[in-house]
């Protein structure tokens, strides 16, 4: 049975939504929209053969299955509450909620209504991550000792629309960036265990350069510079930089160094690239035939939630692992504030 789509927010991420649901036809198609602005959601109907409706028509339309939740970060826990008490299933873009908290009370109130939260990132289950994730399993790096973790960028009000929220609380370069790659590293070697951070602000203003908004002056509220450490279960030690402060840079996004080798891996804000392998075996690095698939957009988490709530199994892009993931960034603000480690809750990934 193909389970049926429902769209809240109709923002800048909404299309690419479109595009990757479109690409699993055999699962899910997505039928309707909303949006707290009543005309972007016919517009958004119109342009992609979809019904624009009210939000709480779309929350009652016994038709719906799933409803797809792409408001603003603040807005999350409110707005998966309102989906989860229609006694629907929700898959909510990253993060979760802006703390663990609100996080819990999602989870919580899902459990109780006997629904599914999946959460973004689903980056991981493309083939760059699950090709990384069979070379770890395969032992072909050995035992994970350490890892490396950069995103550094100059900061989106140089090109976004609508940049605000990225500075506000629930923006900044962790809780934007930072889920794509603490998956990613969970995904690769299990759940994470300790953090210790330094985090800073280095502007208290950013000027808006996109021509619609081009001057305005943009308060942040957050820290831009996130530096730390990760303890993972499994004992490896992962360093990390998100960073909306640098101009340029030549490091890596993830590496994975083991007892018998070391792994590249590809941007996590992406399904696919090349996966490098270094054994000492062979001097040079090697490109792994990679598995799964590289032409996926965002939507592949939806389908694989959809296909595990038909089969009764448990889906990869859950809210379970968005809560250790919001866990851990929140870790990243505590751990700098209060100058010590944080442990962070046991789970069962």
């Amino acid at each position: 049975m193909v389970m049926q789509i429902g769209i809240i927010g109709t923002g800048n991420i909404a299309p690419a939504y479109i595009l990757g649901c479109s690409k699993f036809p055999q699962d899910i198609q997505v039928v309707a929209c909303a949006d707290l602005v009543t005309e972007r959601a016919q517009t958004f109907a119109e342009q992609h053969d979809l019904q624009a409706q009210t939000i709480e028509a779309l929350l009652n339309n016994s038709n719906i299955d799933i409803i797809i939740n792409l408001t603003i970060p603040a807005a999350h826990a409110e707005v998966s509450h309102q989906i989860i008490d229609a006694g629907k299933h929700v898959y909510v873009e990253k993060p979760l909620a802006l703390n663990r908290e609100d996080g819990k009370k999602v989870l919580e109130a899902a459990h109780a209504k006997g629904v599914r939260v999946g959460c973004a990132p689903d980056t991981f289950l493309g083939a760059g991550g699950e090709t990384a994730r069979q070379v770890i399993q395969d032992g072909e790096i050995g035992t994970p000792i350490a890892a490396t973790a950069f995103m550094a960028i100059p900061g989106h009000e140089s090109w976004h629309p609508n940049p605000s929220f990225y500075y506000q609380p629930g923006g900044g370069p962790m809780f934007d960036m930072g889920p794509y790659y603490l998956t990613a590293l969970v995904n690769l070697m299990g759940p994470m265990q300790t953090v210790s951070a330094m985090n800073k602000r280095s502007y208290n203003e950013r000027i808006a350069q996109h021509e619609s908004i081009k001057g305005q002056v943009i308060p942040v509220n957050i820290d831009t510079h996130v530096a730390g450490t990760i303890g993972f279960a499994n004992g490896a030690i992962a360093t990390i930089i998100m960073s909306f402060d640098i101009w340029q840079h030549k490091l890596p996004c993830i590496e994975i160094y083991g007892t018998k080798g070391s792994l590249v891996v590809p941007d996590p804000n992406t399904f696919g690239g090349d996966v490098l392998l270094w054994q000492p075996s062979n001097p040079d690095w090697q490109i792994v035939e990679p598995i799964g698939h590289a032409d996926v957009q965002r939507g592949i988490g939806v389908a694989e939630m959809a296909r595990a709530i038909q089969a009764g199994a448990e889906h990869r892009a859950s809210g379970d692992l968005a809560y250790h993931v919001l866990d851990a960034m929140q870790a990243f603000d505590e751990s700098s504030e209060e100058q010590r480690h944080i442990a962070l809750q046991m789970v069962n990934l």
